[in-house]
This record gives structure tokens, C-alpha cells and sequence, in this order.
């Protein structure tokens, strides 16, 4: 009935299981994401899109 009362080990596991969650969720959210990182794969152009912004405020 000893081993019933041993909790020594349960906040270590509880940790690593949040932290195995975290690195998940960051894993999926970066593979959602990824043309955000990759210029090579995306259309984003910044300097465009600002030109284009100023531009349509300028006009109205």
C-alpha cells in the first residue's frame, strides 16, 4: 500500500507532458505557417503591399 501514497514522481511527468504539448502545438502551428518562413514559397511582399496601402489612402 506504500507505492498507493508515492506521488514523488507524478509533477516530473506532469511537466513533460506539458511540455511535449507545447512543443506539439508550435510543430503544427509552424506547419500551418510556413510560407510565412519560407520567402522563397510566398507571394508576400511587404515593401509592395506598404506602396499599395499609402497609395489607396493617398486616393480616398
Amino acid at each position: 500500500m506504500k507505492f498507493l501514497k508515492d506521488e514523488a514522481g507524478q509533477g516530473a511527468a506532469e511537466y513533460i507532458l506539458l511540455f511535449g504539448g507545447v512543443i506539439v502545438i508550435a510543430i503544427v502551428a509552424l506547419l500551418i505557417y510556413k510560407a510565412y518562413f519560407d520567402p522563397s514559397k510566398s507571394n508576400l511582399n511587404a515593401a509592395g503591399d506598404i506602396k499599395e496601402v499609402r497609395t489607396n489612402v493617398d486616393q480616398g
